[in-house]
C-alpha cells in the first residue's frame, strides 16, 4: 500500500506542475489535471498489481514509475485539450455576446 500512496502523492504533484506550467491554466481549474493525473495513475497501478508486477524480481519499479508517467501524460493531454477548447469556447461567445 505504500507504493500506491507514493504514486497517488506524484501523480497529483505532476497534475499541479502541469497546471501551473500551462499558459490557458485560468482557462480551468488546478484540480483538473491533478485530479485525471491521479485517476490514471491508480488505474494503471491497479492493473500492474492484478498482473502481478509488483512481485516480478527486476521488474517491481514498473508499478512504481509507469503510473507515474501515464499519469503526467493523461495530466498534459488534459491541459492541453481543455486549455483550447475552453478559449476557444469563450471567444466564441464573447464574439457573440459582441455582435449581439
Amino acid at each position: 500500500m505504500l507504493s500506491l500512496t507514493i504514486v497517488v502523492l506524484a501523480a497529483a504533484a505532476a497534475g499541479f506542475i502541469v497546471w501551473a506550467n500551462d499558459k490557458r491554466h485560468a482557462k480551468y481549474g488546478a484540480g483538473l489535471p491533478a485530479g485525471i493525473a491521479v485517476a490514471t495513475a491508480v488505474l494503471t497501478w491497479i492493473i500492474l498489481m492484478a498482473a502481478g508486477f509488483g512481485y516480478l524480481p527486476g521488474l517491481t519499479w514498473l508499478p512504481w514509475v509507469l503510473p507515474i508517467v501515464t499519469g503526467a501524460a493523461a495530466a498534459i493531454a488534459a491541459a492541453v485539450y481543455c486549455g483550447r477548447t475552453r478559449a476557444r469556447r469563450d471567444t466564441e461567445r464573447l464574439t457573440a455576446i459582441l455582435r449581439g
